[in-house]
Formats: C-alpha cells, structure tokens, sequence
C-alpha cells in the first residue's frame, strides 16, 4: 500500500525525553512518574495505563464542573509506554517550570508532571457570572503542557494596563492577579467570550499569552 500518510514525517517520534512534541499539535509523553492530564486530552497510548478520575482540587473546580464541566476535571496517568495527547488540532507548547510558578486558564491546560504543586482557583466572586472565569496554579519543578487555539502573543504588562478576554487569555505570570472588568452596554459586546463584556485586566511585572481565539462559548452563560 502506498500513501502519503506513512512519509517518516508522520511516523511517531522515537525519542527518550520524557515529554516531545509529536508535532506542533499532538503531545508525546514517555511514561514513569504520573502525570496529571485534562480529562479528554487522551488521543492514544502504547503500553500499559491506568486514567483515573481525580477531581478539581479544590472549591474553585468542583464550582467549575457544575458551570460548565470543561477544565476543572483532571485524570491521573500512570504506566509503562507512551501516551499521546490532543486538543481539537490546536497548537501545544511545553513550559519548563524551575522553581517558578505559571498560571494557566484551565481551558488551555493539557497535561503537567504530578511533581507540580497545584490548586485550581476561582478569579474572585465572578466566575459564575462571566460563564467560569477559573484558572490553575502550578510551581514547583517539572513540565507543563498547554494548548493554543492559532499562534500564541505574549504581551508585557509592565509599562500600561493590559486587557485581555477571559476566553482568549491562555496563561500568565503567576505574581500578577487578574481584575475582573465589566464594560456591559445593552446591545455592545466587546468580546465574544461570554454572554455579557468582561475583560480580565493585568498590570504588574509580567505578562500574559493571548490566543487568536475567543473558543467556544460556554453554554447556559448569562
């Protein structure tokens, strides 16, 4: 048989790193120590594994699955052989945490190393109004994995105040807390990410990456 599909290119990578992009959107993870994934994020695996369901976390993501049940759920991954994880053909990035700490928008969130410290978070009172403003924190040292729908734009918050829609901002510096603003006009909507105008707003040392992408709004959001 003979077909473009099995060029060399689309074989699967035959590397002994623990993490390696399988290609910029499709994310190959050399099993040992566990790891905790997006529930769904699993595409296939090779090998002998164990998903389990693991919970949120914390207040903020059981908040979060009875919102919307996206983001909030994680599995824990262990076993012997690779898993391969996906997200709607978007692009994937590995962020090498050492020491430091990251927040990341659970929607974006793929997979990370247990050894991570984490907590799931609700950005003050409003999650439940602006359709589930929740987000992850990790520190500690090991590997995260995050998705981007369309190339990412990283943008310095240091020189002015910086205004992102919830639904398009994929992480950010983990020293600098987002305000939740309103800019509600009957009949004008800034942003489409939600049912009414909300921007998350930034200023600090730091920065925040925004995808070109406001995703899919969240169903039964007012």
């Amino acid at each position: 048989m003979r077909s473009a599909i099995f060029d060399q290119a689309h074989a699967e990578q035959q590397s002994q790193q623990r993490w390696t992009l399988q290609s910029q959107k499709m994310l190959r993870v050399l099993m040992g120590p566990e790891v905790l994934a997006a529930q769904g994020a699993m595409v296939a695996y090779q090998g002998a594994m164990d998903f389990s369901y693991k919970g949120a976390g914390s207040l903020g993501g059981m908040l979060k699955k009875a919102v919307t049940g996206e983001g909030g759920n994680l599995m824990r991954v262990n076993g012997q052989g690779e898993v391969f994880f996906a997200r709607a053909a978007q692009n994937i990035f590995l962020l090498q945490l050492e020491g430091d700490a990251i927040t990341i928008n659970t929607r974006s969130l793929l997979a990370f190393d247990a050894t991570l410290q984490y907590d799931i978070r609700m950005l003050g009172n409003s999650g439940l109004l602006a359709g589930g403003l929740f987000n992850l924190l990790l520190q500690g040292h090991g590997v995260a994995a995050v998705s981007t729908d369309g190339t990412p734009m990283v943008l310095d918050c240091s020189q002015q105040p910086t205004f992102v829609d919830p639904q398009a901002a994929v992480c950010w510096s983990a020293n600098l807390q987002p305000q939740v603003k309103s800019t509600f006009k009957v009949g004008s909507l800034i942003g489409r990410g939600s049912g009414e105008s909300f921007q998350l707003g930034f200023h600090g040392p730091g920065f925040v990456v925004v995808q070109p992408s406001e995703g899919v709004p969240i169903v039964g959001a007012s």
